[in-house]
């Protein structure tokens, strides 16, 4: 990935047109336009389902009131925005193999757009600071603290705040007790009980959910080039929890959570921007600055098969839970899916709207994908059709990540905007929609 020091940067976004300013209208200094926004915020409403229903847009926008229609900024949007591409022309180049897929599909229904939790980036190319541990409670990064949102409740609460100081009340071998001062969170991962957090400078953070203070602190690397693109937190065969690291210095270390111990640490060519373990535990896939990903093994870390088809460098990956297929997401546009058994073509190339795929995540029972770009688009596909259906959720803000919960009744996005930043729920479609008027 890309190195750039500092807060998130918008890469190629057309700023211009970038929604909250000109859509608002903008101010001749920073005063004036905290000033607006804090009026703005203010009228701006969070929406429910019924709301929706009666015609309110899910973000609250005024486009009554506005100069411009929503379709006519939508079209503009789709004209202007430029896609952030380390090889030129990737995404033109991935037109010819995509897969032609119908819009209309229903699976998930808009349930509430929540603006008092806001969801921030700090890098414009990693896209997973949004996590749900069960259909009522997610996970999500707001500048330097990582909030928990309660949908059933409605209420968010503070969970660690890496602004100051953060030090580890717990003693273990490899562990620095002196902690870090002012962490840059880069990425993030929530499963069960246990939140980790990745920094731009190698930083480690873990924190046990039911246990108060932080359990463990370690800096995967003292390079130059330390961002932690990625981590994902998984069982071993024997059950014991462990966490993989994914870095720009090159490397994947793997965590025994158990003894909070490093016990592996692959190198490869390029910096690693995502990796994702196969449900059996015997290969993982990884994909970084290169265009060409590959499946390596998860004991020894050697190159199994290449993955080759990507134009560009990739920064998402997931395993479908049949341990058969898998996805890959590139700054070419595409999300690629493959079957570990015949790994010589994709079975499909799926293309997004405006840019980059930057996260992907599969329902646990396997019916469906969703596939995030960096802004505006999240696909949702039916995966036991052959993904020739898809359901298109379309708003308009910087996506900081996706997550279905584990029961996959619902999907949380997160929504970065200066005005309209928001989590975004969404509940699977069922036979009983009637319960919404009850709620």
């Amino acid at each position: 990935m890309e190195y750039a020091d500092g807060d998130y940067e918008m890469g190629e976004v057309d700023e211009d047109m970038y929604f909250a300013g000109r859509m608002m209208g903008d101010s001749e200094s920073d005063e004036d336009d905290e000033d607006e926004y804090e009026i703005l915020d203010n009228k701006i409403t969070d929406t429910s389902a019924a709301e929706a229903r009666r015609g309110k847009d899910i973000q609250g926008i005024p486009w009554e009131r506005l100069s411009i229609s929503r379709e006519k900024y939508r079209q503009t949007r789709l004209e202007q925005y430029k896609n952030y591409e380390n090889i030129p022309q990737s995404g033109e180049g991935s037109v010819k193999e995509c897969k032609p897929t119908r819009k209309g599909g229903a699976y998930y229904e808009f349930r509430q757009n929540t603006r008092s939790v806001k969801s921030t980036i700090l890098h414009f190319q990693l896209r997973n600071l949004v996590w749900s541990t069960s259909k009522h409670d997610v996970y999500l990064m707001t500048h330097y603290v990582i909030m928990h949102w309660s949908s059933l409740t409605s209420k968010k609460t503070e969970v660690l705040n890496v602004s100051g100081h953060v030090a580890p009340r717990e003693k273990h071998p490899g562990s620095l007790l002196e902690g870090f001062t002012q962490t840059q969170v880069s990425t993030l991962a929530v499963r069960d009980n246990l939140l980790i957090a990745g920094g731009f400078q190698g930083e480690l953070i873990c924190k046990d959910l039911d246990r108060p203070g932080v359990s463990f602190c370690t800096r995967t690397t003292y390079e130059d080039n330390a961002i932690t693109n990625a981590i994902e937190i998984y069982n071993s065969p024997s059950g014991a929890i462990h966490f993989t690291a994914s870095n720009n210095d090159c490397g994947v270390r793997d965590f025994d959570m158990e003894r909070f111990q490093l016990v592996k640490h692959f190198s490869y060519p390029w910096p690693v921007n995502h990796t994702s373990l196969s449900p059996d535990g015997k290969l993982i896939i990884i994909v970084g600055d290169n265009p060409d990903g590959m499946l390596v093994d998860s004991q020894t870390g050697k190159t199994v098969m290449p993955l080759h088809g990507h134009l560009d460098f990739s920064f998402a990956s997931a395993w479908h839970p049949d341990g058969n297929l898998f996805a890959t997401g590139n700054q070419d546009k595409t999300c690629r899916v493959w079957d570990a058994r015949n790994l010589s073509k994709s079975v499909a190339v799926l293309k997004g709207n405006l840019g980059a795929i930057r996260s992907i995540r599969f329902t646990s029972d396997g019916q469906f994908m969703a596939m995030a770009e960096p802004a505006d688009f999240v696909h949702i596909y039916d995966v036991k059709n052959g993904y020739e259906k898809e359901q298109e959720i379309d708003f308009f803000g910087e996506i900081s990540g996706v997550s279905f919960s584990p029961d996959t009744e619902s999907l949380f996005i997160g929504v970065w905007d200066r005005t309209y930043g928001s989590l975004l729920q969404y509940n699977r479609c069922r036979n009983y929609s009637y319960l919404d008027c009850l709620m």
